[in-house]
């Protein structure tokens, strides 16, 4: 479990706020022995002053030097201190300052401050959160002027010790929300062995979990000795508290559930999914060549290039009609289309070469179901089997106002006809260990993977059907026993 310091440089800084046994001098910061410990540090540095080789600068540069998270890191720091530096990271931020600063007078030079993120301003909001996901820092001093646009012309870290009653009231609150564990009392808990940070999408009409498997898993995990706290998109910042991410948010590259992988990874959590699956499993065409090269059973697969006409005689010739066209990145049934003939080809793939400069075309399968085999650390887990929607040949069917799923039956993996658990397996050894969702159609006796998925459902009632609470132990248990793995590779460095 990660534990939170803070770093003044004297106790009388703090006396303006509530006692905390987490507040420490850098002095004292800097003659703490460094033992073994399998315990994360946090460190928020609250140093008067950031300058180089200043007492503040120092403490960042030890926390990283010890293995500590910091906030504010060194380079942040280092960027603050030339503004030819940091204007490269707020080139992209015109239009955030065009919504912000929408309804305000442009004759008028703007000072505001942003507390870990979060500014009183409520139109500001936004553009705090996104200036503090660049440089995070405690406090941020920030001056804006409108010279054809509005403009960042002066961005500073200031001292707390620099506010007055009011700000200090502000600062307190964003400190609070942004580190409750700082001072936080509640009631007495069993501590917990690690931090798991679940991120989900509150709005998402179609989430990898509904809200009935999240709280199978928090209740899973607390039994285990794991925190689970869920986070959403605006906690970009709080990833080092944790030990562990666990995205339950649909996936995507250009997406922030990338960023936050990646920055999970960074950090040296335990990650799922990981990046690395996310490039493997987001895109088909790498599906397909990978497939290819493992030989992976699956239907007939050719790649199209836009602006090749042989690509579309050659799909024709060898595939026939009906074909099934996907673009690469598509998920939950979109952006894949059958065609029947060859002027709906045409139509379509030139419809989908807009979004995407390679396609695939697949042999069209019809099976009344697809096989979805759960699969964590190259094992089975669950076995569902998805029913195409009445009168059509997927399991979505996207209308203008409503999304039709199809009917699911769960069974228990031995059941599974061996053909298809095999191909299932196989697909996902070249992708990783992560946590996956095989769909293969069955065709006389043999089973055929359709895709593999990075961020597979586990709904309540559905996956969990025949496994109940154990799916999610099952899970919760791998997740446990890769954090513990983690912690004594730290303990051993």
């Amino acid at each position: 479990m990660a534990r939170t310091l803070l770093v003044v440089d004297d106790l009388s800084d703090w006396n303006p706020y509530y006692p905390s046994d987490q507040v420490i001098t850098f002095e004292t910061y800097l003659a703490t022995e460094q033992g073994d410990s399998l315990q994360r540090v946090r460190i928020i540095n609250l140093c008067g002053s950031y300058r180089y080789l200043s007492d503040g600068y120092y403490c960042s540069l030890l926390a990283e030097a010890r293995g500590h998270h910091v906030i504010p890191s060194v380079k942040v720091l280092n960027d603050l201190d030339k503004k030819a530096l940091y204007r490269l990271q707020l080139e992209d931020l015109s239009q955030t300052l065009a919504r912000a600063f929408k309804a305000t007078d442009k004759d008028k030079e703007i000072n505001l401050l942003s507390y870990f993120g979060t500014t009183p301003d409520p139109a500001f909001q936004d553009f705090s959160r996104l200036l503090f996901e660049r440089f995070s820092c405690p406090i941020l001093a920030v001056t804006l002027r409108y010279r054809q646009q509005w403009e960042i012309i002066g961005l500073k870290a200031v001292s707390h010790r620099h506010l007055d009653d009011e700000q200090q009231s502000v600062f307190a609150d964003a400190l609070d929300k942004f580190s409750k564990k700082v001072w936080r009392k509640g009631r007495a808990r069993k501590a917990a062995r690690f931090d798991l940070a679940i991120l989900i999408n509150p709005e998402e009409k179609l989430p990898p979990s509904n809200m009935g498997a999240i709280k199978k898993f928090i209740k899973i995990g607390r039994e285990l000795g794991i925190e689970v706290e869920l986070i959403t998109q605006q906690h970009y910042v709080r990833l080092p508290e944790f030990d562990g991410l666990f995205i339950r948010e649909t996936t995507n590259i250009d997406h922030h559930t990338y960023r936050f992988a990646k920055k999970a990874e960074a950090e040296g959590l335990v990650v799922i999914d990981d990046p690395t699956s996310m490039l493997r499993c987001t895109n088909k065409v790498y599906l397909a060549d990978l497939f290819r090269t493992h030989r992976v059973p699956t239907p007939k697969t050719w790649l199209l290039h836009k602006g090749n006409a042989a690509h579309l005689d050659r799909v024709e010739a060898e595939a026939g009609f009906p074909v099934v066209i996907k673009i690469p990145d598509g998920s939950f049934s979109r952006g894949i289309v059958k065609v029947h003939d060859r002027k709906e080809l045409e139509l379509k793939v030139e419809e989908l070469f807009q979004k995407s400069a390679l396609l695939l075309a697949q042999e069209f399968l019809y099976t009344d179901f697809d096989w979805r085999i759960g699969i964590f650390n190259n094992k089975a887990l669950y076995a569902c089997r998805y029913y195409m929607v009445k009168n059509h040949w997927q399991i979505y069917r996207h209308g203008e106002s409503r999304i039709d799923t199809g009917s699911f039956s769960t069974l228990p993996t031995f059941e599974v006809p061996k053909a298809v658990l095999d191909a299932a397996l196989k697909a996902t050894l070249p992708i990783g260990n992560g946590l996956y969702g095989v769909d293969v159609k069955e065709k006389d006796g043999k089973g055929y993977v359709i895709e593999v998925n990075d961020n597979p459902n586990i709904d309540s009632g559905v996956e969990d059907k025949y496994l109940g609470d154990e799916l999610y132990r099952l899970i919760m248990t791998e997740l446990l026993r890769r954090m513990e793995n983690r912690s004594k590779g730290m303990l051993t460095l």
